[in-house]
């Protein structure tokens, strides 16, 4: 928690493998809080101002689609060269990773921004929606480049074996945002009523606190990994090998949240209560599988820096560690899930029909949670070897090819409506783990070099 040094090429495999997960655990749940609180408050402005949120979120994951597949590259190429001992090596791959960030996110925020009320329009938003809620995307698709640095850095700290200070960047950065969020949302104090623009707002501020806080870190010699003036130029050949893992990468994710946008254009179908319903819930559910992936992200941080170290094996048996760990948090929250979905969803809403929605979302998803635990384990291993066209493949046959007809089919043809959208999603998250597991076994991934 203090940040210290160590060694996870060497010692206990379980002690290695919670010293890493611990911080990436709490950064994950401090990223999904910014969700979290967004969607308390906005529930209070109606129907319209969350489904706002829930369409923009659903082309947002496009971006977090980028900013995750960058973020593998990142973390494996500085986990490969930390477990080389090559600090400098690990440096340039970490400036070479931002300048390639800062240039996706510009050209695709600046469009975004600009068409943002077409983009909702094209996702099925009402008239009435998009003249309230046009502005909130434009700042959130336009302001994207903040959380591709607020990624990309994080991924710098998880790859050098700090994820310490990822997790104190999300702290402060979400800090902010709890007090700024109801400030801007009502006017509160001397601060205008911006409605869901305000959440928007705070959250950008918030994010973009992180990213100078974390630029304030690499500079001043706390991190394994430091930039300094030297470091700031231009690497063909590494940005060129970033691209390339980050292609598959971002393809990879491109692929999984893509279809999130598919599943919630089926689902507005159905009315923007079905969507207001859907978005209380799935930001429920990412609140607690978000640290589930930090859980993961240690497998992925292990796998890196002991392939570096030519220890394959000890890689191998870190990813059984930790596997096993995110099936009993996973199975935890499950239980929850199941047993008490009235009670967490009425935190936010008490009209009966989002209700209802938020309810049956969160118990269905909740059934998949224990076999996708491991199974997302064994993906981050693959991404953490640096072979991300593993997963690639895995995502594109998973999402694409079975869970998207899938989810059309029980929703328009068994009578189960939106339900049916969501049953979808854990049936395709248990084909994706098993066929993650078989390819696992077989090696493939310990000779993956970059």
């Amino acid at each position: 928690m203090r940040g210290t040094h160590q060694d996870f090429t060497t010692g206990s495999i379980g002690r290695a493998v919670l010293l890493l997960a611990t911080p990436m655990v709490l950064e994950m749940a401090m990223e999904s809080l910014f969700g979290i609180v967004d969607v308390f408050w906005v529930t209070r402005l109606g129907e319209d101002s969350i489904a706002t949120v829930g369409l923009t979120e659903s082309m947002l994951s496009l971006i977090f689609a980028v900013a995750l597949g960058l973020s593998l590259s990142t973390t494996a190429m500085v986990a490969r060269r930390i477990g080389e001992k090559d600090a400098e090596g690990a440096s340039v791959a970490a400036v070479q990773s931002i300048w390639l960030g800062v240039a996706i996110a510009l050209a695709i925020g600046i469009p975004a921004a600009l068409y943002s009320a077409d983009l909702l329009r094209a996702m099925g938003a009402s008239p009435s929606l998009v003249a309230t809620g046009h502005r909130y995307t434009a700042i959130v698709l336009g302001g994207n480049i903040a959380i591709m640095l607020l990624f990309l850095n994080n991924a710098i700290f998880r790859g050098a074996g700090d994820p310490a200070i990822a997790m104190r960047v999300l702290i402060v950065s979400n800090l902010i945002n709890l007090t700024l969020d109801p400030c801007l949302i009502f006017g509160l104090g001397p601060f205008p009523a911006l409605g869901v623009t305000g959440a928007a707002v705070s959250t950008l501020i918030g994010r973009s606190f992180g990213v100078l806080y974390q630029w304030w870190i690499l500079a001043g010699g706390t991190s394994r990994v430091l930039i300094r003036s030297n470091n700031l130029r231009f690497v063909p050949n590494v940005i060129g090998t970033l691209a390339r893992v980050s292609a598959t990468g971002i393809l990879q994710f491109g692929i999984s949240q893509t279809s999130w946008i598919v599943l919630v254009r089926i689902i507005s179908e159905f009315g923007s209560f079905a969507v207001a319903g859907y978005t209380i819930g799935i930001r429920i559910f990412m609140f607690v599988v978000l640290p589930a992936w930090g859980l993961s992200g240690a497998a992925a941080t292990m796998v890196g820096q002991n392939l570096g170290a030519g220890k394959p094996e000890r890689a191998e048996r870190a990813v059984y560690v930790t596997g096993f760990y995110n099936m009993v948090y996973l199975g935890t929250v499950s239980i929850l899930m199941i047993g008490l979905p009235h009670q967490i969803t009425a935190l936010f809403t008490t009209d009966r029909q989002v209700t209802q929605v938020s309810v049956d979302c969160l118990r269905i998803l909740g059934y998949g949670n224990l076999l996708y635990a491991f199974g997302m384990v064994m993906i981050q291993a693959f991404n953490g070897a640096g072979d991300t066209v593993t997963p690639t493949v895995i995502n594109f046959f998973g999402f694409w090819i079975f869970e998207v007809p899938l989810a059309w089919y029980l929703a328009h043809r068994t009578g189960l409506g939106v339900r049916g959208v969501f049953a979808s999603i854990p049936i395709a998250q248990a084909a994706i783990s098993v066929a993650g597991a078989v390819l696992f076994l077989r090696g493939d991934w310990k000779r993956k070099v970059i």
